[in-house]
């Protein structure tokens, strides 16, 4: 049995979201992984307020989708990713935006460059993560994407945010 406990404060949600974002640059895929909990959901949506069960979506995944994207992704036979993009992510404007039952709520940008032969692309976002201590150590319950231009036609997004 797992012990979840509360209390996270903004250093400590900057920290982790500095951390997962250079794991995610570095393709350190096992240890982004083992950032999430059990029943985590990862959402780039098209329009942030419609039901993701409902409507389309860039990214809805669940546990389960983001091993497999993960495992898909080590393969090296993902020819969307091959050479596989250099990635530099920059987080900023990270706040604590409250509780939600375990979870401590936290928003944030992220701007990550993605450089590939058909050359760069800038992919910039409002977060925002749901964190929860399990074990005593913090995880991501939840993290959900809004692209800037999540309206508009978008590059191939092979890669995860």
């Amino acid at each position: 049995m797992t012990s979840v406990e509360q209390d996270i404060d903004l250093r400590e949600a900057e920290a982790f979201l500095y951390r997962e974002a250079r794991l995610a640059d570095a393709f350190a895929l096992e240890e982004w992984e083992a950032l999430w909990t059990d029943d985590a959901v990862y959402h780039v949506p098209v329009d942030e307020h419609a039901d993701p069960r409902t409507h389309m979506s860039i990214v809805f995944d669940n546990r389960s989708r983001i091993a497999t994207r993960i495992r898909q992704l080590q393969t090296g036979r993902r020819h969307s990713q091959r050479p596989p993009s250099r990635l530099c992510r920059s987080v900023t404007n990270v706040e604590v935006l409250g509780q939600e039952g375990d979870d401590t709520v936290v928003g944030s940008v992220v701007q990550v460059l993605e450089s590939r032969d058909r050359g760069r692309t800038w992919w910039v976002g409002r977060v925002t993560h749901r964190l929860r201590r399990v074990d005593g150590e913090l995880r991501m319950a939840a993290k959900t994407v809004v692209l800037v231009d999540s309206d508009r036609a978008l590059p191939t997004m092979s890669f995860l945010l």
